[in-house]
């Protein structure tokens, strides 16, 4: 004998597939899978944000938060397909800093930063670090500045327009110095050429470097946010080395596509902000060097315009822009 759930199953699928479409979108949200789009390959910081957050926000909805990694081009890759998503809250992104920087280096940019998304929450900051080579005779920011103005000094650069090549645009504006930029394809070379020597000084995320600087493989020199990082609170900031008001924090932030409901978008904020206020996840996040945050959406997208108006002019002071 069929079963009267069985029988309601089999009548469902009997229903054209528009039918069964309505009939889906007439369901609380949500009644299935969430896609969460994470703009950098699996196993780096930002996967390992999506993965905390997203298993949380899976119990908490009652559906799977599948994480859908699509690195390359800067970040631009995952957001033009966010951009073009239907935009029916089944698809979530994780951006990060390039979110407000890309549209002043890709002059050909198939999306529009702030008119294709919605924002929903502002996740985490987090601090990026001055790294030297343990040979170089600067201990601190101030004795950095110092030494560059005396030597043909160089800058490994991970990437245009990421945090961490923002902090240098801040430091060689603010200091007053020229440093030559040797362009890298990710973190990893660079810190393979700053440990020996081979180039003067790095700006990354912290949290990598703390085992490397208790090793005594390189010498952190000071953080690039107005506060000190709690996962290393003796490594004092550049603001308080001698460059007052140095502030450059890296953010990972949840958007949707444009037009998503927006009562849709209002309880993606309210569960985030929820989860990210559970003292065990916040945990995790800040045993990574993170700041957690949690904002609304409404704050989000002014935080948004806000960094495009800070950094959109000192890159086209730089003349910066990836030929395509």
């Amino acid at each position: 004998m069929i079963s009267r759930r069985r029988m309601l199953a089999l009548s469902s699928l009997a229903l054209p597939f528009g039918a069964r479409i309505a009939r889906a979108q007439s369901q609380p949200w949500p009644n299935r899978f969430v896609r969460l789009v994470v703009p950098f390959p699996a196993g780096g910081g930002a996967d390992a944000i999506a993965r905390i957050v997203g298993q949380r926000l899976s119990e908490v909805w009652g559906q799977q938060v599948t994480i859908e990694n699509r690195g390359g081009a800067s970040g631009n890759l995952a957001a033009e397909n966010v951009a073009h998503s239907p935009p029916d809250g089944y698809t979530l992104f994780l951006a990060g800093d390039f979110q407000s920087t890309n549209i002043f280096l890709h002059p050909k940019l198939s999306y529009d930063p702030i008119a294709d998304f919605a924002p929903v929450s502002l996740v985490v900051q987090y601090t990026n670090a001055a790294a030297v080579p343990n040979s170089s005779p600067a201990h601190t920011i101030r004795e950095f500045i110092d030494y560059a103005k005396t030597k043909d000094l160089s800058f490994a650069s991970p990437g245009l327009g990421v945090s961490g090549h923002l902090a240098f645009l801040q430091l060689v504006r603010q200091a007053k110095i020229k440093l030559n930029v040797i362009p890298y394809r990710g973190a990893a070379p660079a810190i393979q050429d700053l440990i020996p020597g081979r180039v003067d000084l790095f700006f990354n995320n912290l949290s990598p470097l703390i085992s490397l600087m208790e090793q005594k493989q390189l010498r952190v020199l000071a953080v690039t946010t107005l506060k000190r990082s709690p996962a290393a609170p003796d490594v004092p900031t550049i603001a308080e080395s001698g460059l007052p008001g140095f502030d450059v924090p890296g953010w990972y932030a949840f958007f949707v596509p444009a037009k998503t409901p927006p009562e849709i978008v209002r309880k993606m904020y309210a569960d985030t902000a929820a989860v990210l206020a559970e003292p065990a996840t916040k945990k995790r996040l800040e045993d990574l060097g993170l700041f957690v945050v949690g904002s609304t959406p409404e704050h989000l997208g002014n935080y948004l315009k806000s960094e495009m108006d800070k950094w959109g002019p000192v890159l086209k002071e730089a003349g910066l822009n990836v030929r395509e």
